[in-house]
């Protein structure tokens, strides 16, 4: 049997775990023959492929990234990009397919499926940890403990200076990042796309705090994060990309002169950017990575395709990507109400 692996969207760490695992079950368990396929649905619709063997995943374990590299290709949006994926898996000779990535990677997984690929399996992936149907995506854990890091820095030198300190953090459509990372880290206000924010109650929680003796603040947001009152993202450039998003950014430095203006308190914007997806996995992603690596080939063995590996409570479990794929998995608001007794 021939397995494909693709790593498809933004980089995450853990990917490379769940590569090695595959590939080391694969081979070693099934007799399989692994092919990696470089630059996600890019590198499908152009027959760019290599060997996995166990020399290829050896030492990979604690690597940041992905061995095979990523793009945000979208074959739904070149021509005639469907058909070139069917023909190019069959003169690859590929009998199953494992794509890693997210909602849009995974998005693509699955129109595959209802359009005659079906020999495909999932494994959801992004640092936004906004995929439904699993608890947890691997590379959100790492990025929290990024974030946490970076605001226990900031809180020094805040302090140090009678400073605001504004941290914006990923997170387009889902505040996990910034829920997490900011109660982790002991954020004084934290701002998320699900919940439109008010700037000036945001401005009197600082206010407060300098009327109890805090001098110094910090404020983390999410680069998706809303005013009430504004009518669409902060962003970089509107271009759209192929899967139709625009570049976000810029949120934070918005947020903090607005601050500085209506309170007088000197404010500064840090953006974490892609330090989030960067460096080694902690260990719950490896561990993670590595179970859902694991899963996925017994999925491919088990010829039980069309589903997504999940984790659900401590078990590893196959949901329909068509369940995965159907809504953003958007923050608790139980979660968001345990972070607000920490406001101010």
């Amino acid at each position: 049997m021939r397995v494909g692996i693709l790593t498809g969207g933004g980089d995450a760490p853990g990917l490379n775990a769940v590569i090695r695992a595959a590939v080391r079950k694969g081979i070693d368990r099934y007799g399989y023959e692994m092919i990696g396929i470089r630059r996600g649905w890019a590198g499908l619709l152009e027959g760019d492929t290599e060997p996995l063997n166990l020399d290829s995943v050896s030492g990979i374990l604690p690597r940041g990234g992905t061995i095979l590299g990523t793009s945000r290709t979208n074959p739904y949006k070149v021509e005639n990009g469907v058909e070139k994926v069917k023909d190019k898996a069959k003169s690859l000779g590929l009998d199953a397919l494992i794509a890693i990535g997210g909602e849009d990677t995974l998005g693509v997984a699955n129109k595959l499926v209802k359009d005659g690929i079906k020999h495909i399996v999932g494994v959801p992936k992004t640092i936004d940890n906004d995929i439904s149907a699993t608890d947890f995506t691997f590379g959100f854990d790492t990025a929290v403990n990024i974030v946490t890091e970076a605001i226990d820095r900031l809180h020094t030198t805040a302090e140090s200076h009678d400073r605001a300190l504004v941290v914006e953090v990923m997170g387009r459509h889902a505040g996990w990042i910034a829920t997490y990372g900011g109660m982790a880290g002991g954020a004084d206000v934290i701002l998320i796309p699900e919940e439109p924010f008010d700037i000036n109650e945001v401005c009197k929680l600082i206010q407060n705090r300098h009327k109890r003796g805090k001098n110094f603040s910090i404020v983390v947001v999410a680069e998706g994060a809303l005013p009430k009152d504004a009518q669409e993202f902060v962003t970089k450039e509107q271009t759209l990309d192929a899967f139709g998003h625009v570049k976000l950014g810029g949120i934070g430095d918005v947020l903090s002169k607005e601050i500085e203006k209506r309170t007088g308190f000197e404010t500064r914007a840090v953006v974490l950017g892609h330090i989030q997806r960067g460096g080694s996995p902690t260990a719950f992603d490896r561990v993670l990575g590595t179970r859902f690596g694991i899963a996925a080939i017994d999925l491919v063995h088990d010829k039980d395709f069309g589903k997504m590996v999940a984790l659900h409570g401590n078990k590893i479990v196959g949901v329909p990507l068509e369940k995965a794929v159907a809504k953003l998995k958007t923050v608790d608001k139980e979660l968001y109400e345990i972070a607000k007794v920490f406001f101010g």
